[in-house]
């Protein structure tokens, strides 16, 4: 599959994003949770937020955490690792994408406060997903992993960690 992702970048006015890839928020709820029914945020929260998200076989979306459960639905491109470390330390890498046989998921839930990271392993290639956030998705709920950090919490997952970090 061909890198040219350009195309789906420039048509859907895709930005960096500070974790890796590409992203435009598509959606947010008109509708507010207020602070005083949500435990564990500051401030009001939307109903629920997404967006589009791309990343290429040249990037890969460091690790990170949000306070929210987030939904990834696949769209179109190579099939994207999403690699979980829970709080507990428990890690799986599970496969968003397509071909059902290879035990791939169209869709795939990161349970809110997990760790999480993500990258193409398609060589010269991209992945074209969606995330769907509830309570809708604030930057003041993201995390972005610092790599001495995260290996001090999960020695046991160094190699990944030093893989997917950027500091």
């Amino acid at each position: 599959m061909s890198t040219n992702y350009s195309s789906i970048v420039n048509k859907l006015n895709l930005i960096e994003h500070p974790e890796g890839g590409f992203y435009k928020e598509e959606y947010r709820s008109k509708g507010i949770l207020p602070q005083s029914n949500l435990t564990g945020f500051n401030g009001d929260r939307n109903y629920c937020t997404s967006i589009y998200f791309l990343l290429t076989s040249s990037n890969f979306s460091g690790f990170h955490r949000i306070k929210q459960d987030e939904i990834w639905h696949f769209y179109s491109g190579s099939s994207l690792s999403v690699h979980v470390i829970y709080p507990d330390g428990k890690y799986i890498k599970h496969t968003v994408g397509m071909d059902l046989e290879k035990g791939h998921f169209p869709q795939l839930t990161v349970p809110a406060n997990c760790w999480f990271a993500s990258n193409v392993e398609t060589e010269d290639s991209y992945s074209f997903v969606g995330c769907t956030v509830a309570p809708g998705f604030d930057f003041e709920d993201f995390e972005l992993a610092k790599r001495d950090e995260l290996t001090q919490s999960y020695p046991q997952h160094k190699n990944i960690i030093k893989q997917l970090t950027r500091s």
